[in-house]
Formats: structure tokens, sequence, C-alpha cells
């Protein structure tokens, strides 16, 4: 949850930024601005999926350590062939 709070945070002040930026001149704190909502856009979207991977395991926790160790074996046997 803080993940997405923080995103959106992010980038609204990214919008006060490039909207101070575009009424100011200044190009160069409205690109900051820019890149900081779009930032602040894919950390409220990771926010979102972390969210649901969340809900998901709680819901299904076997289903989860399933997973997990599926992704342990292949990790390990990707690491192992080195």
């Amino acid at each position: 949850m803080f993940e997405k709070a923080q995103g959106t945070a992010q980038k609204i002040a990214g919008q006060f930024q490039d909207v101070v930026g575009g009424a100011t001149g200044n190009a160069a704190k409205q690109l900051e601005g820019k890149a900081r909502h779009w930032g602040g856009q894919a950390q409220e979207s990771c926010g979102d999926a972390l969210n649901q991977i969340r809900q998901s395991a709680t819901a299904n926790p076997l289903v989860t350590v399933a997973l997990i160790a599926g992704l342990a074996l292949l990790v390990g046997a990707a690491i192992s062939k080195r």
C-alpha cells in the first residue's frame, strides 16, 4: 500500500513541477517534472501489482509456496550449470 501512495505523491509532485516549469519558461524543470510524473506512475503501478501479489499469496498460500519452490529450482539449475 505504501508503494502506491508514494507513487501517487511523486506523480502529483511531477505534475506540479511540470506546470511551474511551463509557467516560468524553465524547460529543464518542466522536463524534470514530466520524468518525475512518469516515475511516479510506474511506482504506482508497481504498488498495485505488489498489492495483488500479496492478496493472491494470502488467499492461496500453497500455490504461492509451490511457485516459489519452482522458481528456486530453476534459479538453482541455472546457477549450477555455470
